[in-house]
């Protein structure tokens, strides 16, 4: 559960995303972070429970910065207006699959998969698809994905078949993606409700057999 001054403080540091701002108000934003990192903690035991995994992950190693990194973005906005936490066999640092949470008011949402790879493993989920295709075809049919996601994300999908597949490919709406990710919102009113912790792990449960089947793609 998050309250209602966690979703007020970034909504107040959307409109004033500066140093003097966030300095006035950095208190307000340690009890911010402390109640999300305690949030955090929370689901990450739930997830330990169904992915061992993730047996060794602490909350804090979850938890993205809230400073943005402006070196080499047109954006110089200092700060993050959302709190973000992924959840991987790996830690947040290393590229695999894995769980994502978005606290952001008026765009979170829960989320998982791998997000735009590096053409080595993109090739190597593209061939795991191709070549185990009815398995993967089965698990995001299973009703509980269905139910949560509907389906992968389309997010910057090719519009011709990538080099090596040919157009008749059953499974070339899939080898089209350049990302593996689903998406779920979660209202404010939600973020405020006592079970959102149980409906996180619900989601993040629901989509564990991809997430497993794209992490043996890599090894």
């Amino acid at each position: 559960m998050i309250s209602k001054q966690t979703l007020t403080f970034l909504k107040g540091l959307k409109k004033n995303n500066n140093k003097e701002w966030f300095d006035a108000n950095r208190a307000t934003y340690e009890q911010c972070r402390a109640e999300y990192q305690v949030f955090v903690g929370e689901v990450l035991n739930g997830l330990k429970s169904i992915d061992n995994t993730l047996s060794e992950l602490e909350a804090k190693k979850c938890m993205f910065r809230i400073n943005r990194d402006i070196r080499f973005s047109k954006n110089k906005d200092p700060y993050k207006t959302n709190f973000g936490s992924y959840f991987s066999k790996g830690g947040k640092t290393i590229q695999c699959a894995g769980y994502y949470f978005h606290l952001e008011p008026g765009n979170s949402f829960i989320a998982g998969g791998y997000w735009m790879p590096p053409s080595p493993d993109l090739k190597k989920i593209r061939s795991e698809i191709d070549y185990c295709f009815d398995e993967f075809k089965q698990l995001i049919k299973v009703k509980s994905f269905r139910s949560a996601f509907s389906d992968l994300d389309r997010e910057a999908a090719l519009s011709r078949p990538p080099q090596g597949y040919e157009a008749d490919n059953p499974a070339l709406d899939y080898l089209k993606l350049k990302s593996f990710t689903v998406t779920a919102a979660v209202s404010d009113e939600e973020l405020l409700n006592k079970d959102l912790v149980k409906k996180v792990i619900r989601h993040f449960e629901a989509m564990k057999p991809m997430i497993y089947f794209l992490n043996r793609s890599l090894d």
